[in-house]
C-alpha cells in the first residue's frame, strides 16, 4: 500500500512495485488508507507512506495505528525532511527512508515485506495443522 498525497510521486511508487508484478493499492491520505484496511488488511503486506500528509492524521500517526492493529504489515515511512519526533515503542520496526528514496530501496523492502508474510502466513498454517493434528 502506497499513502502519498503528491499524485506523481504516488504515482512512480505505484508504478516500480507494479513492475514486480505486485498489488499496489494506493491512497493520498491516512484516513483513506485506514479506511481500505479496515476491510483488507489480511492482504496488506507492506505500507509505504510519507510523513507529511493532508488531514487530521499524518505518516507517523498512521504507522502507529497500523503497528498496533496489524502488526504484521511492514511499514516504512519517508520525508524530504528529517523526523521531528522520536519514534516511540510502537514503532521500533518501522524504517525511516529519507526522500528522494530510492527505487531499488522501496523494491527491497517491498520483497522483504512479502517474503515475511509469505512465511508467517505458512508457519501459522503449518502451526494451526500440528494443533489440530495433536487434537484429534
Amino acid at each position: 500500500m502506497i499513502v502519498e498525497d503528491d499524485k506523481e510521486l504516488r504515482a512512480l511508487a505505484v508504478a516500480l512495485l507494479e513492475e514486480t508484478d505486485l498489488q499496489v493499492v494506493e491512497a493520498s491520505s491516512a484516513e483513506e488508507a485506514l479506511q481500505y484496511l479496515r476491510y483488507n488488511a489480511g492482504d496488506v503486506a507492506f505500507l509505504f507512506s510519507d510523513v507529511r500528509l493532508p488531514s487530521l492524521m499524518d505518516g507517523v500517526d498512521l504507522a502507529r495505528t497500523v503497528r498496533l492493529k496489524w502488526p504484521w504489515i511492514k511499514t516504512v515511512l519517508t520525508s524530504g525532511a528529517p523526523l521531528e519526533e522520536d519514534l516511540d515503542k510502537a514503532l521500533r520496526q518501522v524504517r525511516f527512508m529519507p526522500k528522494p528514496w530510492r527505487a531499488l530501496e522501496v523494491l527491497m523492502e517491498a520483497e522483504k515485506a512479502v517474503k515475511s508474510s509469505d512465511f508467517e502466513e505458512t508457519a501459522l498454517r503449518s502451526h494451526a495443522e500440528v494443533f489440530g493434528a495433536l487434537r484429534a
